[in-house]
């Protein structure tokens, strides 16, 4: 199965004064989804799952990883330079993200589809 690529519903910058405490915190937050399944010494697997209208928190990844959607639906995404994104995530879909520790990707992620987004996220940690 091939999953087109995302498509942007929306792209802009925001006000980061309404976040500027969890943006503080942001660097220290490595929750990288709602709940933790499973870590060993290489891996974390994380759910991601947002109800409609659900936003999870600024977060840092620092390690490369990647995530599956495994229910469909529209979310936006902030991050820590003030940009964001509104698109819709596709059943399936798939993408593999490199970080360096040293510069950690920031942003958060909010449901604003009216069903449940939910990922699985696999944190590649040696």
């Amino acid at each position: 199965m091939t999953v087109p690529e995302p498509t942007f519903e929306e792209e802009g910058q925001f006000d980061t004064s309404e976040y500027d405490v969890e943006l503080q915190e942001a660097a220290s937050n490595l929750e990288v989804g709602t709940t933790l399944w499973f870590e060993n010494d290489r891996i974390r697997v994380w759910e991601v799952k947002l109800q409609p209208g659900e936003r999870g928190p600024f977060h840092a990844h620092v390690t490369n990883y990647f995530w599956t959607v495994v229910e469909a639906g529209r979310g936006l995404q902030r991050s820590g330079d003030g940009s964001y994104m509104i698109r819709h995530y596709r059943l399936g879909e798939t993408r593999y993200i490199e970080n360096d520790p040293g510069e950690p990707l920031i942003h958060d992620l909010e449901n604003v589809g009216d069903s449940v987004l939910r990922f699985v996220t696999v944190e590649l940690i040696s």
